[in-house]
């Protein structure tokens, strides 16, 4: 007989997204297909489209489509710029990096900032840039909120001021993929003109769902694009939405699972799901730090809340450690990406999320460091539990704070 491991109970699914989908979500989305022209549905798509813009908390009502992230950053492209455009970038991680290449594809030029994969988007930087350009060739700052890659979050405000310091026109993209409605976000507050998000995160639903937030600013460039688009135009879509239609058939039983999914954030409340999301990523950096492993993020500034990427010591691959945690324990942890591909694992603690879970995957962590026979010191899973009871607090911690 083949030898294969037997797992009982649930599966630990420890990645920075997707995310664990809560009950209550995969109930809502358990219902029989409509007719996406009917009243029925009209009803669902207003609600719907009214309970999105709490979780955004525009002015300007919440595109939604029927998409991954990526079709929410290409929609935000084709809507705001032309052929032949100028925009700039800061490289952060992996995910700013895939940016670039889509942008790329679009015929827009593309200013790319180098970054070492270790901190968020540098905004003295872009304020530098920007006062370069006096001709206002660049046509919009695109930024990665969280860099799911490597666990830094940009200052968002940081940005704008500098966009703002260098008296610049260009519209502010945001990529907060992985941050809505789990790290603080205001796309109207923060001055942003397109906030491009997604489903499979925070929001905790299946992927499927990409969204586009916008500004005045953002719909007047939509006006003056030249870009080839149909199925991505916010403006067909704007017009179907006051229906409470979309202009194609769009993922019903998805829209379901939002619904749901963002009433349980509102009984959470907002807030205080941004506390809970801080308060287990000290938990997990207080492991991390007990462990005598490094973070791939060397800012304390910009350490994330939603996951934690641990640097494996010299001599040790990252995804054989993580088979070992898969083979052994049922848990999937998040690869190393791009150039960090086997040198790093990502331990998510993201979504629906509590102190449980985080002690049961800290602790799956641990004892594959173990197996695996990886340098550190023993009692990481304690450091952590001592800050989620209040005993404790890592220095990185106590700096930020």
């Amino acid at each position: 007989m083949p030898n294969t491991t037997i797992h009982t109970g649930r599966h630990f699914l420890q990645i920075p997204g997707p995310t664990n989908v809560p009950d209550r979500v995969l109930r809502a989305i358990d219902m029989p297909t409509i007719d996406h022209r009917g009243p029925e549905f009209a009803q669902l798509g207003h609600e719907v489209i009214d309970a999105t813009r709490k979780a955004f908390r525009p002015k300007k009502p919440v595109i939604i489509y029927s998409s991954s992230g990526t079709g929410a950053w290409e929609a935000a492209m084709v809507n705001t710029l032309s052929p032949g455009d100028k925009v700039l970038m800061a490289e952060t991680g992996q995910f700013s990096t895939l940016w670039r290449a889509l942008v790329q594809k679009m015929k827009v030029e593309v200013d790319f900032l180098p970054g070492d994969w270790k901190r968020g988007a540098d905004a003295n930087q872009i304020e530098e840039k920007l006062r370069e350009d006096k001709d206002h060739k660049i046509k919009g700052v695109m930024v990665v909120h969280s860099e799911t890659s490597t666990g830094a979050v940009t200052d968002i405000p940081a940005v704008r001021k500098a966009i703002d310091n260098a008296k610049h026109p260009a519209l502010l993209f945001v990529d907060t993929i992985s941050g809505l409605a789990s790290i603080e976000y205001e796309h109207d507050k923060w001055g942003v003109d397109v906030t491009i998000a997604g489903s499979q995160k925070g929001l905790m639903l299946p992927p499927g769902l990409g969204f586009n937030a916008i500004s005045d600013k953002a719909l007047a460039a939509h006006k003056a694009s030249s870009a080839i688009r149909s199925y991505w135009d916010w403006g067909d879509i704007v017009e179907a939405n006051k229906s409470g239609s979309w202009p194609y058939t769009p993922a019903t039983n998805l829209l379901y699972g939002l619904k749901e999914a963002i009433a349980m954030l509102n009984e959470e409340g907002l807030d205080n799901v941004f506390a809970r999301h801080k308060r287990h990523g000290e938990a997990a950096r207080a492991a991390l730090a007990h462990w005598g492993l490094q973070n791939q993020c060397a800012d304390p500034k910009a350490y994330s809340p939603i996951l934690t990427a641990i640097v494996m010591p010299d001599g040790h691959d990252a995804d054989q450690f993580r088979k070992v945690v898969l083979d052994n324990f049922d848990m999937s942890l998040g690869a190393g990406l791009g150039k960090i591909k086997g040198k790093v694992f990502r331990v998510g603690h993201i979504g629906h999320f509590n102190d449980l879970m985080l002690m049961g995957a800290l602790s799956g962590v641990e004892m594959a460091l173990d197996l695996a026979k990886v340098p550190h010191r023993s009692g990481g899973v304690v450091a952590a539990m001592e800050v989620l009871t209040g005993r404790g607090a890592t220095q990185a911690s106590r700096a930020v704070a």
